[in-house]
């Protein structure tokens, strides 16, 4: 049997993850620019929707950075959704109801994206590699 394979490919090195301030100061940005933008559309009434749009930025986030990042990511767009999607505006509160779960619920997001990355990283990696034949 052939067995078709690219010369011209070569061994790729598995990504690096991005460094953690980056990562910070992309969910800051981020965040902001979300959560202005779900404002001017009018959709911050439903915080449930800021919420998901915000796990989601998480979740990029957290498959281009590290696991040390993820607890940051989460608290920056905690902090972002607390200060500009709830009322009253521009005032950082802490609803023992509410809250903790939203922090979950990012946090969550954050190291799904990383565990994701990081396996599929783990999966093209081992894929490269060439099994030994044994034929010298």
């Amino acid at each position: 049997m052939v067995e078709w394979r690219y010369v011209a490919k070569g061994a790729r090195a598995v990504p690096e993850p991005l460094a953690t301030p980056f990562v910070w100061t992309a969910a800051s940005w981020g965040s902001f620019v979300l959560v202005s933008t779900l404002d001017l559309l009018g959709a911050l009434d439903r915080t449930g929707l800021a919420l998901a749009a915000l796990s989601l930025l998480a979740a990029v986030l957290g498959m281009l950075g590290r696991f040390a990042a993820a607890p940051g990511t989460a608290l920056l767009c905690w902090a972002l959704l607390n200060f500009f999607a709830t009322h009253p505006t521009g005032e950082i509160s802490w609803a023992g109801h509410r809250d903790p779960g939203w922090m979950a619920c990012l946090l969550a997001a954050a190291l799904i994206g990383t565990t994701t990355a990081r396996l599929l990283s783990a999966r093209a990696a081992y894929r490269r590699v060439t099994p030994y034949d044994g034929a010298a």
